[in-house]
């Protein structure tokens, strides 16, 4: 500072208002060389970097500078400058000091914060990403940078040691707990579901609590978003995950098919015995020629085991195992699912018979797809009970429905008609 009155005196300026209008010359010299620099490095650099992606192909070109990182640590060089400047004015160099530090440090936390959105966009384009997701952790980071920054910054204006005012977050503990609940939970539940490898990017996942029914597109600290199938996106907690019970649906997708469970009810009063005639006809069913030869086998099997006495007795049909249109037909689905192209030959496949309710004997099919895509799924599930339910009357079975206006009509008319009306 005596350095630069010198040379003011020696050009016949001195102290008093001339002296600071001298000193404001100084300091507009100095932000307008902060400015240039700013402007002028940012540029070079920018291009420098932008040169160097397109020459190797490098992808983290885009991710740098929709993140400004690079513009955000040439911000810097500003403060820095100012910082060493300080010294040209006196009385002042200890308050320009103050604020220039804590204007780097604020942009110092700004470029590190770009730089953590950066990495975490260049972690995203790996597969890993969708099974160790990082967002939670990095933003548990510049929490922390955040907290340390602003310790640091006002110990920095009051002149005092970051160390003071670090001896006294003791004491608002509680306080940061109350405000950051939310966030403490989260990143805990965070952990819990990365370490468990309960949740990726990309799962489906139901719950229905929160009305979630589709697949999770981000993670992050204190959230979980879910788009569901309607295009609609819904945010559950991060904790609640963990506390509350969801289903995901990745072992369907990894297991490459999807379960049908369906039943048909069955109308008890068409249930009988096959008779001769409609014996002939099923015979010609090529999927039922095995079936019906093996039963036969075995009545006859039965037949010729009986003894003499009781083979020549009126009961002696009783030891034939006769077959019934409701067992033809569920040996019929069940060749028919076993050579249905969409249709998992690999996986648990059945027909069978659930206890007899109000509606009808319920008929259940059991198989899973060949596929997880929702509309291909969705398409084989009607193909195969269209199928069925248009076969069942070649069985002599009715599928049973309550009474429709429909039926109410015919029986009406047929007991007109019965009476003569």
């Amino acid at each position: 500072m005596e350095y630069v009155k010198d040379m003011l005196l020696e050009y016949g300026i001195e102290s008093g208002y001339a002296l600071y209008f001298a000193y404001a010359i100084i300091a507009v010299i100095i932000l307008l060389v902060c400015v240039l620099s700013d402007i002028i490095l940012r540029k070079i650099i920018i291009k420098i970097v932008s040169s160097i992606a397109r020459r190797r192909n490098f992808i983290w070109n885009d991710f740098l500078l929709r993140h400004r990182v690079i513009q955000r640590a040439v911000h810097m060089l500003p403060g820095i400058i100012i910082y060493l400047s300080a010294p040209l004015f006196e009385g002042a160099e200890e308050i320009i000091r103050r604020l220039s530090s804590v204007y780097i440090l604020i942009f110092a936390m700004l470029t590190i914060s770009s730089l953590l959105e950066f990495i975490n966009d260049i972690y995203g384009t790996k597969p890993i990403s969708k099974v160790r997701p990082i967002k939670g952790l990095l933003q548990v980071v510049r929490i922390v940078m955040i907290i340390v920054v602003a310790i640091i910054s006002i110990a920095s204006l009051m002149g005092k040691s970051p160390l003071i005012l670090l001896s006294g977050i003791g004491a608002l503990a509680a306080l940061f707990s109350f405000v950051f609940k939310d966030s403490i939970l989260g990143f805990i539940a965070g952990i819990q579901l990365t370490a468990n490898d309960m949740l990726r990017i990309g799962d489906w996942i139901d719950m229905s609590k929160y009305g979630a029914d589709g697949n999770v597109i981000d993670i992050t600290l204190n959230t979980v978003k879910v788009q569901n199938f309607d295009k609609s996106i819904v945010t559950i907690p991060a904790y609640a995950l963990v506390s509350d019970s969801f289903r995901n649906w990745r072992g369907m997708v990894e297991f490459g098919g999807r379960r049908i469970k369906r039943a048909i009810n069955i109308d008890v009063n068409s249930i009988s015995f096959i008779s001769d005639e409609m014996l002939e006809q099923l015979k010609k069913i090529d999927l039922l020629k095995d079936y019906i030869a093996d039963k036969e086998q075995n009545a006859g099997d039965n037949k010729n085991n009986l003894s003499d006495a009781a083979s020549r007795s009126d009961n002696a049909s009783a030891g034939v195992k006769q077959l019934t249109n409701i067992g033809a037909f569920r040996a019929y689905v069940l060749q028919y699912l076993k050579n249905h192209p969409g249709v998992d030959k690999k996986a648990a496949l059945m027909v069978r018979e659930l206890p007899l309710e109000n509606n009808g004997l319920p008929i259940e099919i059991y198989v899973f797809t060949s596929t997880t895509e929702w509309i291909r799924f969705e398409s084989i599930q009607s193909e195969i009970f269209e199928h069925i339910i248009s076969t069942a009357n070649e069985f002599g079975l009715r599928i049973f429905q309550n009474p429709t206006g429909y039926d109410v009509r015919q029986i009406s008319y047929a007991f007109s008609k019965s009476q003569g009306k």
